[in-house]
């Protein structure tokens, strides 16, 4: 398999550990996602300022991260899940770019919400590319869970490119 990227937003470092331990295992680049107005470290406030964004569409321009993906066949796309969906910083970088063709592979964090709605959306964004199912943790992940998950989830990512060629 060619390099893959590993794309995450993270505002209080879960889903940013979940992407270093999925690059690490995979040997990918990583890119994290930098919107140009950062949201509050103060919890309740940025639920507040995060619920306003996602009832608006509103996808923040990102100052980092949105470098082209053109050289990359497959993406893994971490977010956390905020209110059953994807943090507007991820959905600015879906929109974007051409993902046409691609492979993406998303993961999250979440709080006991598992993926929500992040899959499907995700699917919606992308309607021309190849969505493999994802992994969602609940707070941090153990290695040997990513793991397990990346060995299933790499050898269904070859059987789809052989359907798809």
């Amino acid at each position: 398999m060619k390099k893959a990227l590993v794309v995450y937003y993270s505002l209080f470092q879960n889903t940013m550990n979940l992407a270093f331990e999925i690059a690490a295992q995979i040997d990918g680049d990583i890119r994290e996602l930098v919107p140009d107005n950062n949201y509050s470290f103060n919890y309740n406030t940025a639920v507040k300022e995060v619920r306003n964004q996602i009832e608006r569409g509103f996808c923040p321009k990102l100052i980092s991260g949105n470098e082209s993906v053109d050289d990359y066949q497959t993406i893994f796309i971490g977010t956390p899940n905020w209110f059953k969906t994807l943090a507007p910083p991820v959905t600015s970088f879906i929109r974007q770019h051409d993902l046409a063709g691609k492979t993406i592979i998303p993961f999250c964090t979440h709080g006991g919400g598992g993926f929500g709605q992040i899959e499907n959306d995700i699917s919606k964004e992308c309607p021309n590319s190849i969505i493999v199912p994802g992994i969602a943790v609940n707070g941090l992940a153990e290695p040997e869970e990513v793991r397990k998950w990346l060995d299933q989830t790499l050898i269904l990512v070859q059987e789809l490119r052989g359907l798809y060629l």
